[in-house]
């Protein structure tokens, strides 16, 4: 994958689960295995409807698929992309990390040269 497509899809996955109760359907999901929106509307407080319309836009966002069995279309979770958009969060955290322990190397700094400029108090 790309950068850009890299980018593209956390946007997707990020977009996709700010809505808490998608990711309750997430978790609904991972903990059946798979499982028919019916049986998550039977979990969840909201109607068959919702979650039929949540699941369209988790299966966009590329994080569940469904297949049919008979007249059901079955739902499983599908980890790849959240396993893209966790690792561009350790990259973000790294990032930051780097970010707040220069800055506190900064800081630490000027608190010796603060100390070291300081003339000896002789009164």
């Amino acid at each position: 994958m790309t950068a850009e497509a890299d980018r593209d899809t956390v946007a997707e996955v990020l977009t996709a689960l700010a809505d808490p109760t998608r990711r309750r359907i997430l978790d609904a999901l991972a903990a059946h295995g798979e499982a028919t929106a019916t049986v998550l509307a039977g979990e969840l407080p909201v109607s068959r409807q919702a979650i039929v319309k949540h699941l369209g836009v988790l299966d966009r966002a590329g994080l569940v698929a469904a297949h049919r069995a008979g007249r059901e279309a079955r739902y499983v979770v599908r980890p790849a992309r959240l396993s893209v958009t966790a690792r561009w969060m350790d990259r973000v955290a790294s990032d930051w990390d780097s970010r707040l322990s220069a800055i506190k190397r900064l800081a630490e700094d000027d608190s010796e040269d603060d100390s070291t400029d300081r003339a000896p108090d002789r009164s």
